[in-house]
Protein backbone atom coordinates (compact mmCIF):
# COMPACT_ATOMS: atom_id res chain seq x y z
CA UNK A 1 0.00 0.00 0.00
CA UNK A 2 1.17 3.47 -0.89
CA UNK A 3 -0.44 6.75 0.05
CA UNK A 4 0.43 9.79 -2.03
CA UNK A 5 0.04 13.45 -1.08
CA UNK A 6 0.64 16.19 -3.64
CA UNK A 7 1.54 19.78 -2.87
CA UNK A 8 2.84 22.85 -4.64
CA UNK A 9 -0.01 23.80 -6.91
CA UNK A 10 -1.35 27.32 -7.18
CA UNK A 11 -2.10 30.30 -9.37
CA UNK A 12 0.69 31.58 -11.58
CA UNK A 13 0.96 33.92 -14.55
CA UNK A 14 1.83 32.61 -17.99
CA UNK A 15 5.56 32.13 -18.27
CA UNK A 16 5.90 31.40 -14.58
CA UNK A 17 7.07 28.31 -12.75
CA UNK A 18 5.89 25.92 -10.09
CA UNK A 19 7.29 22.85 -8.39
CA UNK A 20 4.89 20.08 -7.53
CA UNK A 21 5.85 17.52 -4.90
CA UNK A 22 4.35 14.13 -4.17
CA UNK A 23 5.25 12.54 -0.86
CA UNK A 24 4.69 8.82 -0.48
CA UNK A 25 4.15 6.73 2.61
CA UNK A 26 5.32 3.18 3.02
CA UNK A 27 8.71 1.56 2.89
CA UNK A 28 8.79 0.39 -0.71
CA UNK A 29 8.76 3.65 -2.65
CA UNK A 30 11.78 2.63 -4.68
CA UNK A 31 9.87 -0.35 -6.11
CA UNK A 32 7.29 1.91 -7.77
CA UNK A 33 7.38 3.62 -11.10
CA UNK A 34 5.92 7.10 -10.69
CA UNK A 35 3.94 9.38 -12.92
CA UNK A 36 2.25 12.75 -13.05
CA UNK A 37 -1.11 13.08 -14.75
CA UNK A 38 -3.41 16.04 -15.24
CA UNK A 39 -7.07 16.57 -15.94
CA UNK A 40 -8.55 19.78 -17.21
CA UNK A 41 -12.30 20.54 -17.01
CA UNK A 42 -14.18 18.61 -19.65
CA UNK A 43 -11.11 16.66 -20.72
CA UNK A 44 -9.80 13.20 -20.04
CA UNK A 45 -6.97 12.57 -17.64
CA UNK A 46 -3.66 12.47 -19.47
CA UNK A 47 -0.16 11.47 -18.53
CA UNK A 48 2.21 14.41 -18.33
CA UNK A 49 5.45 12.79 -17.27
CA UNK A 50 6.69 9.51 -15.86
CA UNK A 51 9.85 8.21 -14.27
CA UNK A 52 11.29 4.77 -13.71
CA UNK A 53 12.05 3.26 -10.33
CA UNK A 54 15.70 4.18 -10.60
CA UNK A 55 15.02 7.66 -11.92
CA UNK A 56 17.22 6.97 -14.89
CA UNK A 57 14.46 6.89 -17.49
CA UNK A 58 11.78 9.49 -18.03
CA UNK A 59 8.88 10.17 -20.37
CA UNK A 60 7.10 13.40 -21.32
CA UNK A 61 4.16 14.17 -23.52
CA UNK A 62 5.11 16.36 -26.45
CA UNK A 63 3.32 19.45 -25.17
CA UNK A 64 5.51 19.70 -22.06
CA UNK A 65 8.88 18.58 -23.42
CA UNK A 66 11.53 21.15 -22.64
CA UNK A 67 9.29 22.87 -20.07
CA UNK A 68 8.55 20.26 -17.41
CA UNK A 69 11.01 18.05 -15.55
CA UNK A 70 10.17 15.01 -13.48
CA UNK A 71 12.56 13.74 -10.80
CA UNK A 72 12.49 11.57 -7.74
CA UNK A 73 14.34 11.23 -4.47
CA UNK A 74 13.95 7.66 -3.26
CA UNK A 75 15.54 8.45 0.10
CA UNK A 76 12.87 11.10 0.71
CA UNK A 77 10.11 9.02 -0.92
CA UNK A 78 9.18 11.99 -3.04
CA UNK A 79 8.63 12.65 -6.70
CA UNK A 80 8.74 16.14 -8.16
CA UNK A 81 7.44 17.87 -11.23
CA UNK A 82 9.08 21.15 -12.14
CA UNK A 83 6.82 23.24 -14.36
CA UNK A 84 8.50 26.05 -16.28
CA UNK A 85 7.29 28.41 -18.99
CA UNK A 86 3.74 27.68 -17.98
CA UNK A 87 0.91 28.28 -20.42
CA UNK A 88 -2.82 28.77 -19.81
CA UNK A 89 -3.43 25.37 -21.42
CA UNK A 90 -1.44 23.77 -18.58
CA UNK A 91 -4.28 24.64 -16.23
CA UNK A 92 -5.56 21.41 -14.67
CA UNK A 93 -5.65 19.30 -11.57
CA UNK A 94 -2.35 17.46 -11.37
CA UNK A 95 -2.20 13.98 -9.87
CA UNK A 96 0.75 11.82 -8.98
CA UNK A 97 0.49 8.07 -9.27
CA UNK A 98 2.49 5.01 -8.28
CA UNK A 99 2.65 1.67 -10.01
CA UNK A 100 4.52 -1.43 -8.89
CA UNK A 101 7.24 -2.22 -11.37
CA UNK A 102 9.42 -5.33 -11.48
CA UNK A 103 12.11 -3.55 -13.46
CA UNK A 104 14.15 -0.55 -12.39
CA UNK A 105 14.26 0.93 -15.86
CA UNK A 106 10.63 0.70 -16.97
CA UNK A 107 8.64 3.89 -17.47
CA UNK A 108 4.86 3.50 -17.21
CA UNK A 109 2.91 5.81 -19.48
CA UNK A 110 -0.75 4.84 -19.16
CA UNK A 111 -3.19 5.21 -16.28
CA UNK A 112 -3.76 1.44 -16.26
CA UNK A 113 -0.13 0.99 -15.17
CA UNK A 114 -0.79 2.78 -11.88
CA UNK A 115 -2.52 1.43 -8.81
CA UNK A 116 -2.21 4.32 -6.37
CA UNK A 117 -3.23 7.93 -6.86
CA UNK A 118 -2.96 11.13 -4.90
CA UNK A 119 -5.84 13.53 -4.31
CA UNK A 120 -4.59 16.07 -6.83
CA UNK A 121 -3.36 19.64 -6.69
CA UNK A 122 -4.76 22.50 -8.76
CA UNK A 123 -2.52 24.40 -11.15
CA UNK A 124 -4.02 27.52 -12.69
CA UNK A 125 -2.12 29.57 -15.24
CA UNK A 126 -3.49 33.01 -16.04
CA UNK A 127 -2.90 34.70 -19.37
Amino acid sequence: QVQLVESGGGLVEAGGSLRLSCAASGSTFSTYAMGWFRQAPGKEREVVAAISRSGGNTYYIDSVKGRFTISRDNAKKTVYLHLNSLKPEDTAVYYCAAGASPLRTVVATTALDYSYWGQGTQVTVSS
